[in-house]
C-alpha cells in the first residue's frame, strides 16, 4: 500500500465545495470517481487539506490517497488530466510517507480574494471576481490590515453554524494590492474559520466605506461578536491560493 499526495486546482463555479454531499456534485466526488477509474482501488478514499465552499476556487488544493496500485505519479496526473472535466485539473503527484496527512500535517494556507473594482460590467470577470463599483481606498485598507496579523481569537470573523471550538488563528500575512481595476486581498494563516476570509474581506470593504474605522478593527477582533463585522462577501471572488507544508515529511 502506497500514500500519494496530489495537488490539484478547480474552478469551483459549477461545484457544491470541495467535500462529498448527498444531494449536491462537489470536487471530492468527482475527482474520487475518476481516481478510482484509474488506480483500482480507493480503500480508504480521498483526504483533502481543506473544505472550501460552495462556488470558491483553488490554484492550489492538496489530497492524500491510499492504493496498492504501481502506477506511476506522473502517470497519475496524465489519466487524470485526460478524464477530468475542464473545470478540475491535476497539476502534480508524489508519494509520500504512510502516516503523511494532507490537512494535519499543513502548515498554513493562503488565500487569495479577486475585486474588480469599476462601474462597467467585464463579462470575462463575473464568475471570478466579486465586482465593487465605489473606489476601494488601498493604503487605508493595507493599514487595517495590519490589526489581523499575529495570533488572535477570531471569533467575530466567523460565521455562525461552525462547530469548531477553538476560534484562535495565527494571521501571518495579510494586505490588499490593485492593479488598473483588480484588487487583490491577500492573508496567510495557519488554520481558517468557516467564512473567515469571506467575512474579513466584507468587514474591509465597510472600512473602505466609511462605516467602519481602522481604529475600531482591534476592538471587533476582541469583541468575538460576529454583529460587529462586515457581510460575508460572496464565494465567487475567493481562491485557495497556496497550501504550506514541511517538505521534510514528504519522504515516502
Amino acid at each position: 500500500m502506497r500514500r500519494l499526495l496530489l495537488t490539484i486546482c478547480y474552478d469551483g463555479t459549477n461545484y457544491s465545495g470541495w467535500q462529498v454531499q448527498t444531494n449536491a456534485i462537489t470536487v471530492q466526488e468527482v475527482l474520487q470517481k475518476t481516481l478510482l477509474k484509474i488506480v483500482g482501488d480507493l480503500p480508504n478514499g480521498i483526504c483533502g487539506c481543506s473544505r472550501t465552499d460552495s462556488g470558491v476556487h483553488a490554484n492550489m488544493f492538496c489530497c492524500h490517497f491510499d492504493t496498492t496500485s504501481n502506477i506511476l505519479p506522473k502517470s497519475v496526473v496524465a489519466a487524470l488530466n485526460a478524464w477530468l472535466p475542464l473545470d478540475i485539473a491535476a497539476i502534480d503527484c508524489i508519494i509520500v510517507a504512510n502516516d503523511f496527512h494532507a490537512r494535519y500535517n499543513c502548515k498554513g494556507k493562503n488565500y487569495i480574494y479577486k475585486i474588480y473594482n469599476s462601474n462597467i460590467r467585464n463579462p470575462f470577470k463575473e464568475k471570478y471576481y466579486y465586482r465593487i463599483n465605489r473606489r476601494i481606498d488601498v493604503n487605508m485598507l493595507n493599514e487595517g490590515c495590519k490589526a489581523f496579523l499575529g495570533e488572535h481569537d477570531f471569533k467575530s470573523f466567523c460565521s455562525s453554524g461552525s462547530s469548531v471550538k477553538d476560534t484562535v488563528r495565527m494571521v501571518t500575512e495579510c494586505s490588499i494590492i490593485r492593479d488598473g481595476d483588480d484588487c487583490f486581498f491577500s492573508i496567510t494563516a495557519n488554520g481558517f474559520l468557516y467564512n473567515m476570509v469571506r467575512i474579513f474581506v466584507g468587514t474591509m470593504l465597510m472600512v473602505s466605506d466609511g462605516k467602519i474605522q481602522v481604529n475600531e478593527i482591534p476592538d471587533i477582533i476582541n469583541s468575538c461578536d460576529r454583529s460587529r463585522a462586515g457581510m460575508t462577501v460572496a464565494p465567487n471572488g475567493l481562491y485557495l491560493n497556496k497550501v504550506l507544508y514541511d517538505f521534510n515529511q514528504f519522504k515516502g
